[in-house]
């Protein structure tokens, strides 16, 4: 068993400036730290940053940056960051080579698994995967090579609920509509707060402006919350709701729909089953809990029903409720019933150049719910993976499938998921455990190896995830703004490299399909993945005889992006 993971100091030294006169070079990229996708212009002189500007080019962001962007500067250059795969002795730590890295992890978690079976190895993803498309294809693939039951990330800490709504509604769990923000005359927001995120499933970045366009075109915006948020004191009307009762206020509006004879049920399945069930859920039933009265929720929702162009945007306090799935998927109700979704200015669906849905839906079939359960608190898998929150009673819970080792990427889940201070006394107790992470954090200080990744201005950048969750249709790829230090590995190579070693000595049936897939992957590269998905998608060279005719080449050519039009109905496409 391993030892309490003391805090141990990081061995980083700091970076080595060259102060030689340099000619100062611009370089356009994209933040990273949300979902935003904001387009930056970042000003470089020999190896170091000048300045992080917005680019006022970049056709979704439009100039706009927050804080966060100029914080890259910080990140890179931070003298914590892990230059070098660092191995525990002791409580302290020690600088070792790649090769050495990768064959020790390899080695343990395979050792693991042979000893108490491919179950035995756990692996959670932290939010930044999402934001790196090379760490994102590459996590896939060491996943695919662990064949095991137990796989986390921090997905299902906020957003499980909706990606569950939409597989129930339209079939994908990524099918998840977005608000179409620029063209609505009517937004209510529920349970979010986008002045300050810039969207959550759905990349809006400078919502400040967008709101303010909503206005100048007489646009009425409504905000439901617990709190009078940033959002809430830009609205044109604000209503307080106790938290977490957002279902049943959604039940009550969907109750008045049906009531008053507003509901829009043509060519809508189960429209008559989901009369009935929200029948007895009036707004009297529901004022005390809510905290809404019945004549306000009415008028809430006659208002919305009549507006012209109207959508109910839900988040947050919508899917982190005990009944957080039904919230979601009322969100999504509500739009279907007035009308407004797949519809101007409703709920739409983005059209990126690489569609996530359309890709995962020719490997097989998707979405998934209670496949295999956790054994200690019996909950659900969804989508493959299992509540980040029993990652813990996993951990502690003894017998077949116990997790006895445990591989983090980009995530730092001591501090950001449920019982944190449980899953830290956990985590001690492991066979084995191996961080991908560029800081000793709360977390990865309890590991016997951490694998630093790149910094984001050593690697390229594509919004693999978030493209498809934006308001608008736009595409841009960003070169790295510095050269890759000598020796130095991306996600993609230290993740690729792990599932290599993994499929080599795998005793798994599928071995061999793991072996030759990595390898073509390897072969191919992220860049050449991307490139291929970029030919083949609907804007692709493959697929388009006219317009933008995608490549990477192309986007190269374009490094603030290209505007690809305003969100269109997807009608049977989807």
């Amino acid at each position: 068993m391993r030892r309490s993971g003391a805090a141990a100091s990081t061995p980083a030294a700091p970076l080595a400036y060259n102060h030689r006169m340099a000619t100062e070079i611009l370089h356009h990229s994209t933040c990273c730290l949300c979902e935003a996708l904001c387009g930056l212009n970042i000003t470089t002189s020999g190896d170091r940053v000048v300045s992080i500007r917005g680019n006022p080019d970049d056709p979704l962001s439009r100039g706009h940056i927050c804080p966060k962007a100029t914080a890259l500067q910080d990140l890179h250059e931070d003298p914590d960051r892990l230059r070098g795969p660092m191995k525990r002795v002791g409580h302290q730590w020690q600088a070792i080579s790649w090769p050495e890295a990768l064959d020790l992890a390899a080695e343990r978690i395979g050792a693991v698994q042979r000893e108490h079976g491919r179950h035995s190895v756990a692996m959670y993803l932290g939010n930044p995967v999402a934001h790196k498309y090379s760490a994102l294809l590459g996590a896939q693939l060491l996943g695919d090579a662990l064949h095991t039951r137990n796989r986390y990330s921090a997905s299902t800490v906020d957003q499980a609920p909706h990606m569950f709504a939409a597989w129930q509604m339209f079939g994908h769990p990524l099918a998840m509509p977005v608000p179409d923000i620029d063209r609505t005359m009517h937004l209510v927001v529920l349970g979010a707060n986008p002045v300050v995120s810039n969207g959550s499933l759905m990349t809006a970045p400078d919502m400040k402006r967008r709101l303010k366009e909503l206005r100048e075109r007489s646009g009425r915006l409504v905000v439901i919350d617990p709190r009078r948020s940033e959002t809430a004191e830009v609205a044109d009307a604000f209503h307080f709701v106790r938290p977490g009762t957002d279902a049943l206020l959604l039940l009550a509006w969907l109750q008045v729909l049906f009531d008053e004879g507003l509901a829009r049920t043509e060519g809508l399945e189960g429209a008559d089953a989901l009369a009935q069930a929200v029948a007895p859920w009036t707004p009297e039933r529901v004022a005390a809990t809510t905290g809404i009265a019945p004549s306000v929720l009415r008028a809430l929702v006659r208002e919305h029903a009549a507006a012209d162009r109207a959508v109910l945007y839900g988040r947050l306090g919508v899917s982190t409720t005990e009944f957080g799935g039904l919230g979601s998927w009322l969100v999504y109700a509500v739009s279907a019933l007035t009308g407004n979704l797949d519809r101007e200015g409703g709920l739409m669906w983005s059209a990126p150049a690489v569609d996530l849905v359309e890709l995962t839906r020719l490997v097989g079939p998707t979405g998934s719910w209670g496949r295999w359960r956790t054994r200690a608190t019996d909950l659900p898998e969804l989508n493959g993976e299992l509540p980040a929150a029993a990652m813990a009673d996993e951990m502690l819970e003894p017998g077949e499938g116990q997790i006895r080792a445990l591989i983090t990427v980009a995530g730092n889940p001591v501090l950001s998921t449920p019982n944190g201070k449980k899953l830290a006394g956990a985590i001690d107790g492991l066979d084995f455990y191996v961080a991908i992470d560029p800081w000793i954090t709360a977390t990865s200080s309890k590991a016997d190896l951490v694998l630093p990744p790149l910094s984001h201005l050593e690697t390229d950048h594509f919004g693999l995830a978030f493209h498809g969750l934006s308001v608008r249709n736009t595409v841009k790829y960003g070169r790295p703004v510095f050269p890759r230090p000598a020796g130095a590995l991306d996600d993609w190579d230290i993740l690729t490299g792990l599932a290599a070693r993994l499929a080599r000595t795998s005793e798994h049936k599928a071995a061999r399909r793991d072996r030759i897939t990595v390898a073509a992957a390897r072969k191919l590269g992220s860049r050449g993945l991307l490139d291929l998905a970029l030919r083949t998608g609907r804007h692709g060279i493959a697929r388009r005889p006219f317009g933008p005719r995608l490549s990477l080449r192309t986007l190269e050519r374009n490094p603030s992006g290209l505007d690809l039009g305003p969100l269109e109905p997807a009608g049977a496409a989807r």
